[in-house]
């Protein structure tokens, strides 16, 4: 997900967003310490996607302040 289409979202749905993909991202964790996941690169981009939702996150609170 880009960082220009994060920025679109607003930040309740973000908030939302921010914990179903830490959740997924765990998920994905779990999953490859028992089983090689077929594509181990998803969770450099779950981990990117996190760090992005949270800038934005960030950014938006320092704005509104």
């Amino acid at each position: 997900m880009k960082i220009a289409e994060i920025r679109k979202i607003a930040a309740n749905e973000l908030q939302e967003r921010l914990d179903a993909e830490v959740e997924k991202y765990n998920q994905m964790l779990l999953n490859h310490s028992v089983s090689p996941l077929e594509n181990p690169a998803q969770i450099k981009e779950a981990r990117r996607t996190i760090a992005k939702i949270k800038t934005v996150l960030r950014e938006n609170e320092l704005n509104n302040k």
